[in-house]
C-alpha cells in the first residue's frame, strides 16, 4: 500500500494543475472533481477576511476545503498555506500566475503556523480547514497584490495547490486617486416573433422568466443593482413580453400551439420598472440591429428608424428616461462607415461603447489606459468608451467560477490599477460584458457588491464618462477582416432589403403616409442575434415577407384576368379600371396604364390627382383608349404611390375592340348609299301609285 501511495504521489506531481473551483456565499466551495484519468484532491477556498487587510496587524482568515477523490485512503494530508512577500509589477505578470501550473512558481513562503495535518482521509471523504495569518506574520510591509495559495500534501510532498490573490492596502503617501467606474448591463436577446402579431417562432422566452432561465437571473441582478450601473434594453425584447401578456401562439414544423398568456412575463416587466426606475437605461436600437452590415449592404436608412423605435417602446414600456445617445454596436467593433450612420441618425448618438481591439492604444502603453477617448465621425467628434477586457470577463467566466477567487481577483485588479506607477488623476473603466450573456446573479452580484466598498474606486453612470487630461492617444477604430466576416452577408440581407422596399410603399400609398406597420418586422430581421444563425432568420424572414405580400393584396384592380375581357365599343371609347381597397385605412394612389399592342390599341390617359379610395370602398378611373382595328389587345395597369413607386404587381387586362378599319367604312357607306337609294325608289313607286289610283277614281266619278 505504502509503495501504491507513493508511485500515486509521483505521478500526480508531475500531472500537476491547480484547479479553481466553484462556491457558494456562505457556505463550503463546490468542490470540482478531476477527470477520472488523474483523480486527485479537490481543494478549494471558501472564504478570505476581509477581503482587503489595511493594518499590520489585521487577522487574517482563510477557509477551504478539501477532498480525497484519489480513490484509496490518504494519511499524513498536509494542507498549508503558501504567501509571497514580494508585490507583482503588473497586471500582465499577476494574470499569468493563477492558470499558471508551474510548481516552481507558486508562492515560495510556506508557513509553518499555517498548516494542517490531516491523520487519515477516506476516499471520498472530505475535511474543512483554516488558517490565519496578520500582514506582518506575512511580510507585507507595502501597498500591493501579492500571491497566495493553498496546497496539499500528502506525507509533506507537494500535489496540488489553489492560487489566488491578497492585496494588501496600508494608508499610502501621496493617497491612491479614485478611479471612476461604470458598469454596463445588457439586457440583449435575439427576436422571437416576425411580425407584431402574437405568433412566435420559438418559446425560448417562458422557458428563461422562471427559475434559473436568464432573464429570471438578469432580474434578479437589477434587484440588487447599484442605481450607477447602467442598463442596455432591446425594446424588441419588450415588446414580445408585452405580447406575451395575453394568450399567444407558437410555431412549431408542422403546426402552431396555443399558449395561454404568461404571467411570468408581466411580473419580469413590473419588477424590471420597479428595480431600475431611478437607474440609467439606455435603450439599444431596436431589436439589436448590425449596424456595420446595415452600413456596408445598402440598408442606411434603417438604422436612424431603429434608434427611434428602439427609443419610444423602451420609454413606453420600461423606463420614461431611457436614452438613445449612447450605442453598444454588435461584438463591440464598429468601422467608420458603421459610426458615421450613427453620428448622422435624429437622435443624435454621440458616444458608442466598444471593445478594446476595437481602438487600442498608439503607442502602446504598459499601464490602463483611460477609458473615454474621443473618435472622428462624418459629424464630428465622439466619445468612445471602452471596456476593460479583464475586468468584463470577471463578470462573465468562461467556466464556473469561485465567488471568493473572483472577488479576490477583482479587488487585486482594480487595486493594481490604483498603483500603477505614474498615475497620480483618477482614471475612468468600464465594465462590459458580451452583449447576450447568461450571467451568475451571485457572482455579478458579488462583484458590484466589492466595488462598491473598495476605497480607489467610484460607481459611476456610464454617461458621466469622458475624455479627460487622463485619456491616452488611440489608433483609429481597427476592424479586421474577420469582423467583416462575421457580418450578417449580402446573401442574407438581399431578401431582407426587398421585404424593407415593399414594406415601406404599404405605407406611402395611405392617405396620411404614416410609418410603415412593419417597420419593428423588418428591423428583426436585421439583427445581430442572427449572425451565428442565419438559417433560422431567413425562416423569419420569409414569414415577414409573406405578411407584407398579403397586405400589398388588399388593394387590387378589380376583374383583372385574361379570361375577363373589357369591351371598347366603337373605335373610340372609354373603359373603366376599378380599384378595391381592402386595407383598414384610406388610401391614394395612381393608376399608370400602358398599352402592349399601340398598333391596335392606343391609350390616351393621364391623371393629374390622386384617386382617393376609402376603407373598404373601391375608386373607379375611366381610361380613353382608341382601336384602330378589332379583336383583343392588352394593356397593363399598374398602381402607383403618389411619388410613383410602383406598388403590388403590374396587371395585364384584355380590351376586346370592335372598332372599324377604313375599308369597314368604305363598305359601310356603299351599303348605306343602296339602302336610301331602295328607300327612294320605293318613295317614288308610292307616289306613282297614288297618282295612279286618283287618276282612276276621277275617270269612274265622270261615268257617273
Amino acid at each position: 500500500m505504502i509503495r501504491k501511495t507513493t508511485l500515486l504521489i509521483v505521478l500526480s506531481a508531475a500531472l500537476l494543475a491547480p484547479m479553481t473551483v466553484a462556491a457558494a456565499p456562505g457556505a463550503a466551495a463546490t468542490l470540482t472533481k478531476t477527470t477520472a484519468s488523474r483523480q486527485n484532491f479537490a481543494m478549494s477556498i471558501s472564504s478570505i477576511t476581509p477581503e482587503v487587510p489595511r493594518s499590520p496587524t489585521d487577522v487574517i482568515t482563510f477557509k477551504g476545503v478539501v477532498r480525497n477523490d484519489t480513490g484509496m485512503q490518504q494519511n499524513n494530508v498536509y494542507v498549508r498555506l503558501r504567501y509571497g512577500q514580494q508585490p507583482f509589477t503588473d497586471r500582465v505578470t499577476m494574470a499569468a500566475y493563477a492558470p499558471d501550473q508551474n510548481p516552481a512558481t507558486l508562492a515560495p513562503q510556506i508557513s509553518s503556523n499555517s498548516a494542517v495535518i490531516i491523520p487519515s482521509l477516506a476516499p471520498g471523504a472530505t475535511q474543512t480547514w483554516e488558517f490565519t495569518r496578520t500582514p506582518a506574520q506575512l511580510g507585507l510591509r507595502t501597498f500591493g497584490v501579492y500571491p497566495i495559495a493553498v496546497d496539499v500534501a500528502p506525507n509533506n510532498v507537494p500535489l496540488q495547490a489553489l492560487r489566488t490573490y491578497l492585496t494588501y492596502a496600508p494608508p499610502t503617501v501621496p493617497k491612491l486617486p479614485r478611479n471612476r467606474l461604470a458598469i454596463a448591463l445588457p439586457v440583449i436577446d435575439q427576436p422571437h416573433r416576425a411580425t407584431d402579431d402574437a405568433l412566435f417562432v420559438d418559446d425560448k422566452l417562458s422557458q428563461s422568466l422562471t427559475g434559473k432561465g436568464r432573464l429570471a437571473d438578469l432580474a434578479a441582478i437589477a434587484q440588487a443593482a447599484p442605481k450607477s450601473v447602467t442598463w442596455f434594453f432591446d425594446a424588441a425584447l419588450l415588446d414580445d413580453l408585452t405580447a406575451m401578456t395575453k394568450p399567444y401562439r407558437v410555431k412549431t414544423k408542422d403546426e402552431t400551439q396555443d399558449k395561454p398568456a404568461n404571467p411570468a412575463a408581466g411580473q419580469w416587466l413590473t419588477s424590471m420598472r420597479t428595480s431600475l426606475a431611478a437607474s440609467p437605461v439606455v435603450a439599444v436600437p431596436y431589436a439589436d440591429p448590425d449596424v456595420a452590415a446595415l452600413a456596408h449592404q445598402g440598408l442606411d436608412t434603417q438604422t436612424d428608424r431603429a434608434i427611434q423605435l428602439g427609443g419610444q417602446t423602451t420609454r413606453a414600456l420600461l423606463n420614461r428616461n431611457a436614452k438613445t445617445t449612447i450605442n453598444w454596436p454588435a461584438a463591440g467593433v464598429l468601422d467608420a462607415d458603421a459610426l458615421d450612420l450613427l453620428s448622422v441618425s435624429k437622435d443624435k448618438v454621440n458616444t458608442v461603447l466598444l471593445n478594446a481591439t476595437n481602438l487600442p492604444p498608439q503607442p502602446a502603453v504598459t499601464h490602463t489606459p483611460d477609458a473615454a477617448a474621443t473618435v472622428d465621425s462624418v459629424n464630428g467628434p465622439m466619445t468612445a468608451l471602452v471596456a476593460d477586457a479583464e475586468l468584463s470577463r470577471l463578470f462573465e467566466p468562461a467556466a464556473p467560477a469561485s465567488l471568493t477567487l473572483s472577488k479576490q481577483r477583482f479587488v487585486a485588479e482594480t487595486a493594481m490599477i490604483a498603483g500603477e506607477a505614474g498615475q497620480t488623476v483618477p482614471r475612468s473603466l468600464v465594465i462590459a460584458p458580451s452583449r447576450r450573456w447568461d450571467p451568475n446573479p451571485k457572482l455579478v452580484t458579488a462583484l458590484m457588491s466589492t466595488a462598491r466598498k473598495l476605497p480607489w474606486l467610484q460607481l459611476t453612470p456610464l454617461e458621466s464618462l469622458k475624455p479627460t487630461k487622463a485619456s491616452v492617444p488611440r489608433a483609429g477604430l481597427t476592424y479586421t477582416e474577420q469582423n467583416r466576416k462575421d457580418e450578417l452577408g449580402r446573401k442574407y440581407l438581399e431578401p431582407v432589403k426587398e421585404t424593407w422596399t415593399k414594406a415601406q410603399i404599404t405605407a406611402q400609398i395611405t392617405t396620411d403616409k404614416t410609418q410603415s406597420s412593419f417597420d419593428a418586422a423588418v428591423l428583426r430581421l436585421t439583427s445581430s442575434g442572427w449572425r451565428n444563425s442565419t438559417r433560422a432568420g431567413r425562416a423569419v424572414t420569409k414569414l415577414v415577407t409573406g405578411a407584407v405580400d398579403e397586405r400589398t393584396e388588399k388593394i387590387q384592380i378589380i376583374g383583372s384576368g385574361p379570361d375577363r375581357p373589357r369591351a371598347l365599343a366603337g373605335s373610340n371609347g372609354v373603359v373603366p379600371i376599378s380599384v378595391k381597397n381592402s386595407l383598414g385605412t384610406s388610401i391614394s394612389l395612381y393608376i399608370d396604364v400602358k398599352s402592349n399592342n399601340r398598333d391596335r390599341l392606343q391609350v390616351h390617359f393621364t391623371q393629374t390627382e390622386p384617386l382617393q379610395i376609402g376603407e373598404g370602398q373601391s375608386g373607379t378611373v375611366q381610361v380613353p383608349m382608341t382601336a384602330a382595328v378589332s379583336g383583343d389587345a392588352t394593356v397593363t395597369v399598374q398602381l402607383r404611390t403618389s411619388d410613383g413607386q410602383p406598388y403590388g404587381k403590374a396587371q395585364r387586362l384584355t380590351i376586346r375592340t370592335t372598332g372599324y378599319t377604313g375599308i369597314a367604312l368604305v363598305i359601310v357607306g356603299a351599303a348605306l348609299t343602296v339602302m336610301l337609294a331602295a328607300v327612294v325608289t320605293r318613295v317614288l313607286r308610292r307616289r306613282s301609285e297614288r297618282k295612279l289610283a286618283r287618276a282612276a277614281k276621277g275617270r269612274e266619278s265622270e261615268n257617273a
